[in-house]
């Protein structure tokens, strides 16, 4: 599995979307994505990747997108 089936499979469960929501879904959009479900979201994917997740990183994931960029820019996760 790629790491961007991963992610998106992350996301999925996590948040209780299925995979057309996932292209602009931003922090708060859905209900899922609230505080305690950031948080286990994070969890998941540090889990899945196998990487640990700065603070100011788990704050500044704000979206879909931006969760990508994060990644990739500061964890080397290739999408």
């Amino acid at each position: 599995m790629s790491n961007k089936e991963i992610y998106n499979k992350v996301f999925m469960e996590a948040l209780e979307v299925d995979e057309s929501q996932l292209p602009g879904l931003e922090y708060m959009a859905v209900p899922a994505w609230d505080s305690v479900g950031h948080m286990s979201l994070i969890a998941m994917l540090e889990d899945e990747l196998n990487i640990q997740m700065e603070t100011d990183d788990i704050i500044d994931f704000s979206s879909y997108e931006k969760g990508m960029e994060i990644l990739s820019t500061k964890y080397a996760v290739e999408f």
